[in-house]
C-alpha cells in the first residue's frame, strides 16, 4: 500500500489525489492523507504531496466540466474538513463520480458518496452556526476583528458571508485553532493570511479592548431575556459550550469567576 500524505489545505488536497491518480498503481493500492503521519503503518510506503497550483486546477476543473458544479461544491466543503480521512473519501467520491456523472450526488447507498455528503455537511453546518455566534470587536474605529475556533476549516465560507454583509468595512476574521486569519480591505476582496506568532499575539489581544459595541450587545442579551422561562439546557443544544469562548455575552461569566 502507497499512502500519499498532503497538508491541509485545499490546492495540496487536490493535487494529491492528481498524483495519486497518475501513479497508475491502482484505485485499491493508495491511501490519501492528511500529514503529518504520527503512527505510520509498517508495511506501507509514504510519499509526501506538496502544493501544485497547475495540478489542483486541473483537477477542479476536472471536477466541474466531467461531473458537475454540484459535485465540485460537495468536494470543496470536503477539503475543509478537520478529518484525516478526507482526501481519500474525496478520491474514493471521484472514481464513482467519473464514471456516473453528475448523478452520483444522488447514488446515497455508496458508502464513498455518504462520507463525502456527511463531511462536507458538517462543515457547512458548522460554518452557518459560526455566521451567527461569531462576535467582532472594534480596533479604534479602524477594523472589526473576531475570533473563533472551529473544529473544520470554516474562514472561507464565513468570509464569503460577510463580504457579502460587511463590503464597506474592513475585519479581520482569526482561526485561534490554525492561526490562520481572512483579511477583509474595505470595498476590496478578502484574502487567506497565515499569520506568525507576533501577528498572531497582536492579534490575540484585540478581546482585550473595551469596545462600547460589546457593551451594547451584553445589555441586549440581558434585557430580551425573560428569568422564569431560562433553560440552560435548550440554551446548550442551540448554542454548544465550545462554540462560546470568544462571545462577549459569556466571556463575561469567566471574568466574573476570576
Amino acid at each position: 500500500m502507497t499512502v500519499f500524505t498532503c497538508d491541509d489545505n485545499y490546492e495540496s488536497i487536490l493535487t494529491c489525489i492528481y498524483d495519486a491518480w497518475a501513479s497508475r498503481l491502482g484505485h485499491d493500492n493508495v491511501r490519501l492523507q492528511k500529514g503529518p503521519v504520527l503512527q505510520p503503518d509498517l508495511f506501507s510506503n509514504y510519499v509526501h504531496i506538496e502544493a501544485d497550483p497547475i495540478k489542483a486546477e486541473k483537477v477542479q476543473n476536472s471536477i466541474i466540466h466531467k461531473i458537475s458544479v454540484e459535485a465540485y461544491d460537495w468536494i470543496f466543503y470536503t477539503t475543509l474538513s478537520a478529518e484525516a480521512d478526507a482526501p481519500d473519501a474525496i478520491y474514493r467520491f471521484l472514481i464513482l463520480g467519473f464514471q456516473h456523472g453528475g448523478k452520483v450526488t444522488s447514488m446515497l447507498t455508496h458508502p464513498e458518496v455518504l462520507r463525502v455528503m456527511e463531511l462536507q455537511r458538517r462543515v457547512g453546518n458548522e460554518a452557518h452556526s459560526f455566521r451567527e455566534f461569531i462576535r467582532f470587536a472594534g480596533i479604534k474605529g479602524s477594523a472589526y476583528v473576531s475570533h473563533i475556533e472551529p473544529k473544520n476549516n470554516c474562514l472561507i465560507p464565513l468570509a464569503w458571508h460577510f463580504s457579502d454583509r460587511m463590503p464597506s468595512e474592513n475585519w479581520i476574521i482569526v482561526d485561534d485553532c490554525r492561526r490562520t486569519a481572512v483579511v477583509h480591505p474595505k470595498d476590496e476582496d478578502f484574502y487567506m493570511q497565515y499569520l506568525t506568532d507576533e501577528e498572531w499575539e497582536t492579534l490575540s489581544k484585540t478581546e482585550e479592548i473595551q469596545d462600547g459595541y460589546r457593551s451594547l450587545w451584553c445589555e441586549f442579551f440581558d434585557a430580551i431575556g425573560i428569568k422564569e422561562r431560562e433553560n440552560y439546557a435548550c440554551q446548550r443544544n442551540m448554542f454548544p459550550i465550545w462554540m462560546r469562548k470568544h462571545a462577549v455575552e459569556f466571556m463575561r461569566e469567566k471574568t466574573a469567576q476570576k
